[in-house]
Order: structure tokens, then sequence, then C-alpha cells
């Protein structure tokens, strides 16, 4: 009976053995700056690296804007590409991740100033609330949903 209960134990123990939170930590903080960072040189492959590929991504935006799936991000390609578009500068403010008990899930919470132009004028989007779900897929963490606000004054 012993060995029964420790065999159907074991691949939690190794599981939690196996998981550095803060090794872990940095590697979601970088999923995030990547999603934002890729703008500067217009790397969309390091975007869509860090995304869901699949019909479930989901984002949120203060606009009332909702993309919904991989297709939909697509679409916004011709936008970011455009040499109308560019991104000067972001920062992350107050960045907070949370891990669930797993360890294969992570969500988080910031203050973000993006600061872009369109054609020359500003495009930003300053003191913005950002949240977003992260997952551990093939062992890279994915984006698979986010959700941006604007504060009410």
């Amino acid at each position: 009976m012993t060995c029964i209960i420790l065999a159907l134990c074991l691949p939690c123990l190794t599981r939690e053995n196996t998981f550095n939170r803060e090794v872990e930590k940095k590697l979601v903080e970088n999923a995030i700056h990547n999603n934002i960072g890729w703008a500067k040189n217009k790397d969309i492959r390091l975007l869509y690296s860090g995304i869901a590929n699949d019909t479930n991504y989901l984002v949120v935006n203060p606009t009332n804007r909702i993309v919904k799936g991989i297709q939909d991000v697509k679409k916004s390609e011709a936008f970011w590409m455009s040499p109308d578009f560019k991104a000067i500068r972001y920062e992350i403010k107050d960045l907070t991740i949370n891990f669930s008990r797993s360890g294969d899930v992570a969500w988080f919470f910031c203050i973000l100033d993006d600061i872009n132009e369109w054609k020359g004028q500003p495009a930003n989007w300053e003191n913005t609330r950002w949240t977003g779900v992260l997952e551990k897929r093939d062992g890279n963490w994915i984006i698979v949903q986010m959700h941006f606000s604007f504060a009410q004054n």
C-alpha cells in the first residue's frame, strides 16, 4: 500500500522540486517585455514567438477593440509594420507576477507607458493598466490573454 501512495505522489514531488520560482519569474518577465519591445525593431517574429498561436488568444484594448485569435493579430500587421508607425520607448512599472500551484500558468499586473508615433504625431498609451495570463507550452512562456485599460479621472 505504501508503494502505491508513493508512486502516486512522486510526480507531484518531482514537479515542486524542479520549479524554480525566481528563474521562471525572470522568463515570464522577459516574455512580457518582448511583447511590447518587439515593436522598436519591428521584430514580428519575436512578437509571434511569445503569444498563443491559436483561436483562444485574446487581447482587450482600452479603445474597445478586442483581438480574438491569432488571425486577428495578423490582420493588424500592416499597421505595426507601416513606416508611419514608430515605437519610441516603453516603461513597465510595478510589475507583479504570480504563478499557479502547478507552475505552468502565470498572471501579471503592471502599469505601462508605451510611447509611439503615428505619422510623426504622438500615439501613446501612458499610465495604462496592463494585465495578462501566460501559459508554459513546450517549455516556453506564451501570453494567452491580455487586458489594457485607462484609469478614469
